[in-house]
């Protein structure tokens, strides 16, 4: 009861202080420019930053760059009297691979592969090859070198056998020396892992046919039985771990007489590199979110420096590690420099600079999707309802806030480690089109009136978050599940 009367009294003071528009946040709005956020997009998805990839050069590139401009802007670093908030990611190097059949040794890249994630640093010397017959669930692989031929199986089919612990996975594959191989494994974010799989190792046919001589054809066709293949099988890899940095970029603006109190603006930074000798500029994913941020800290510097300065803290968050897996904002909500609990929202941007094509109904040139902001604060769906009727009047479309929504889009940028943790947040998108994670994401195909008009949008909402009474209600329980 109490909960509801608080978020009652809240609205109502809202009401009652936002009956007209403030005349200052519109005057400093107007800072937010579509030629400055062309301006910064085109650098920031410019070749040289490379796509960005989180713990690339491409990376630290773009870092820099965001670091030189809240200087020049002239707000202050937000952890802790440092730009960046670094945090280790890791990766796995092959500096040995040897697998010997019956005495014959064969080559890394030639007749035998690996994905590094998929195997641990071990010599394992086995004296029989088991194939499973089609449908077979039964025979006890536990420690034993299985080996697999013809139709690759599903992922839930790998799973289910990595479940009857077998010791090594052989997976024939034709064309080995004609795939791409590397002794650089992806990145990872965790070093400890809650379980080990089996090692798998995909092998050529010549090595297959020495296992399993003249049944290869048998078990190509999946016409062959359960069947046990005596064989002298040596696998050895050793692999090493590398430690890499990568960073959140954090700029800040202390509050007045609530400065203990925060407004997170975030957007991640990163995007997916360089994939088949094509760099993905991610110019609208999310370099638009990226320098809308910055735009905003120029405008909330400006104000600041005009006396105006907001009550609570503002934090300008640009995250890495989101085309990852949500790195970098799950290490600053494990890790938050400023308390969660002080923390009323955060507003999330990723992906405003271009239009929906896909709307039938509605006008792309005037719209943006709202998600996430029904979750956990009763009060601050009104709220940005409130702020939008009356300074910009833009669509707002809240259709995937759907629990049922197949693209689960709430669970997918970064703002979900903030839920995560029970802060209310809204995440600002523009949809998902015809050039998302593509090398075809680039700055000359970005909105940037629509841009500028949705950036100013986040400015009013944090302007009116920043200085409001109370903090935002945390009313409705976290109740969606993990990502």
């Amino acid at each position: 009861m109490r909960t509801y009367l608080l978020a009652a009294l809240s609205l109502l003071a809202f009401s009652a202080s936002a009956q007209k528009k403030n005349k200052t946040a519109e005057q400093f709005s107007k800072t937010i420019t579509a030629a400055d956020l062309k301006t910064h997009l085109f650098i920031l998805a410019a070749p040289e930053m490379e796509g960005r990839e989180t713990g690339t050069e491409g990376q630290r590139k773009a870092a820099d760059y965001l670091k030189q401009q809240f200087q020049r802007i002239g707000i202050a670093p937000g952890n802790n009297g440092n730009w960046e908030q670094f945090y280790p990611l890791y990766r796995d190097t092959l500096t040995d691979a040897q697998v010997t059949v019956n005495g014959t040794a064969y080559q890394f890249g030639k007749d035998f592969t690996a994905t590094l994630n998929s195997i641990n640093s071990s010599t394992l010397y086995i004296s029989e090859v088991v194939y499973l017959g089609k449908g077979d669930t039964t025979t006890d692989i536990r420690g034993k070198a299985v080996i697999l031929a013809g139709k690759q199986p599903t992922q839930t089919e790998i799973f289910r056998l990595y479940q009857r612990q077998p010791a090594v996975l052989l997976f024939t594959q034709p064309g080995i020396d004609k795939q791409p191989s590397s002794r650089a494994g992806r990145m990872y974010f965790s070093l400890y892992r809650s379980r080990q799989s089996a090692t798998s190792v995909r092998i050529s046919e010549a090595m297959a046919e020495a296992i399993l001589k003249t049944d290869l054809a048998k078990a190509k066709e999946q016409t062959l039985e359960t069947k046990t293949f005596p064989s002298e099988l040596m696998i050895r890899f050793e692999k090493t771990i590398q430690t890499i940095q990568a960073s959140n970029v954090i700029g800040m603006i202390e509050g007045t007489d609530k400065k203990d109190e925060y407004v997170v603006i975030s957007a991640h930074y990163d995007h997916v590199g360089i994939i088949g000798g094509k760099i993905h500029p991610g110019a609208d994913d999310d370099g638009s979110g990226t320098v809308g941020v910055l735009e905003l800290a120029e405008a909330f510097a400006k104000a600041k420096a005009a006396g105006k300065g907001p009550r609570r803290t503002i934090l300008f968050l640009a995250v890495s590690g989101e085309e990852k897996g949500l790195w970098g904002s799950e290490y600053y909500g494990n890790h938050p420099v400023y308390p969660m609990e002080k923390t009323s929202i955060d507003i999330n941007i990723d992906m405003i600079g271009r239009k929906d094509d896909n709307l039938k109904s509605l006008d792309s040139n005037n719209h943006v999707y709202l998600i996430g902001d029904d979750k956990l604060s009763s009060e601050l769906p009104r709220f940005v309802d409130s702020i939008n009727n009356m300074y910009i009047k833009i669509i707002t479309d809240r259709k995937y806030n759907d629990p049922k929504d197949p693209n689960r889009l709430y669970y997918r940028s970064d703002h979900y480690n903030f839920a995560a943790k029970g802060v209310p947040i809204v995440f600002f998108f523009d949809g998902i089109h015809k050039d998302y994670h593509k090398p075809s994401d680039t700055p000359d195909k970005i909105n940037y009136d629509l841009h500028e008009k949705r950036t100013r949008l986040v400015f009013f909402l944090a302007w009116e978050a920043a200085n409001r009474n109370n903090m935002f209600v945390r009313d409705i329980p976290l109740n969606v599940p993990p990502r």
